[in-house]
């Protein structure tokens, strides 16, 4: 089974509550149409209802199953402001800016996240990546055991061409520019969060580098070299192998010949970058020569899911990142996945 559709799957067998702020977008209202009438999340629009409703009508979108919220006509502002103005006040928000922000669907959307009435949030289809992000990490917050947020990207290579089949987790790929062995290690270890969560299988971690086990000596492989160190000792039962090329990290010929006590040998489902720049290339070229299909980006690292849309986005890609976040949501709140469910 494809990776997206053990996704889709698992959000079926326990829908959660995910809250949609660009409620006015035809491409938002179809995907929360489908999943929907599809069983795979109970979603909430945030936005004014009448123009909702309108662009619905216009599009021909059956609402019936979908929760409507108007920031400024809804019993919970209140409560949002209070809660806002307590968030930020030490940064300089005034009580009337907090009782003005809450009526941004943005804002209201994840604190609605933050205080337990919807299980994740996604946007991005209208709003920027940066507006989307330092909302999110505003409001809903970052993990205890985390200092910063990363992305990634989920990779299906699951075309009759592709001669390595599945999933694979890349990142990060879209927000850490030049991560230091500390924020490269964080990154690595919510990969593997992310890699458990979604892909359902253990994670194989492969720290890329263009070394293989020192056979370069420069300060960037040494950045590798000591995240990988942190990965270890913080987590001494992941597998995990780098400094390591990237055809050893997924050609077990190679890993034999080249890596050395590998721990991964050449089967890696998660492939950790250096930088951003080789992450966005490395994604880039994995889609638009190899033919692997890229949802995301999607986001890591915080108390509950947030996730990002491309500005570009189709109907379909809103569609799985609902699915994604819904298994986030399983995740974070300790839900099985369905197969596990199964077997239990």
């Amino acid at each position: 089974m494809k990776p997206i559709y053990r996704i889709i799957e698992s959000a079926r067998q326990s829908p959660m509550r995910i809250v949609l702020c660009e409620s006015e977008d035809a491409r938002v209202l179809r995907a929360a149409q489908r999943a929907t009438q599809e069983g795979i999340a109970r979603i909430v629009l945030v936005g004014d209802t009448v123009p909702t409703r309108q662009a619905a009508e216009k599009e021909g979108i059956d609402l019936t199953g979908i929760e409507l919220v108007t920031p400024a006509t809804s019993p919970l502002s209140r409560q949002f402001a209070d809660e806002l103005f307590a968030l930020r006040s030490k940064k300089g928000m005034t009580r009337d800016e907090a009782q003005r922000e809450v009526l941004n669907p943005l804002c209201f959307a994840n604190l609605m996240v933050r205080l337990g009435h919807a299980d994740g949030s996604v946007a991005g289809a209208v709003n920027t990546t940066a507006d989307v992000v330092r909302n999110a990490i505003q409001i809903i917050g970052i993990r205890p055991s985390f200092k910063l947020v990363s992305s990634f990207f989920l990779m299906m290579l699951c075309e009759p061409f592709h001669t390595m089949k599945g999933g694979l987790i890349f990142s990060d790929c879209a927000l850490v520019v030049e991560p230091d062995a500390v924020q490269l290690s964080e990154i690595a270890m919510a990969a593997a969060d992310s890699t458990r969560a979604l892909l359902m299988e253990e994670p194989r971690v492969a720290m890329l580098s263009f070394s293989t086990s020192g056979s370069a000596h420069h300060a960037a492989v040494d950045k590798v070299v000591e995240a990988t160190r942190l990965v270890k000792e913080a987590r001494p039962h992941l597998a995990i192998d780098g400094d390591v090329q990237l055809d050893a990290a997924i050609v077990a010929e190679i890993a034999m010949r080249k890596v050395h006590h590998s721990q991964v040998e050449g089967h890696a489902n998660t492939l950790i970058f250096p930088s951003l720049e080789a992450g966005n290339i490395g994604y880039k070229l994995a889609e638009r020569i190899g033919g692997a299909k890229a949802i995301g980006p999607l986001l890591q690292g915080l108390q509950k899911p947030a996730n990002d849309l491309s500005r570009g986005c189709s109907e379909d890609d809103i569609y799985y990142v609902i699915a994604v976040t819904c298994v986030q949501a399983h995740a974070a709140l300790g839900v099985l996945p369905a197969d596990e469910h199964a077997s239990s």
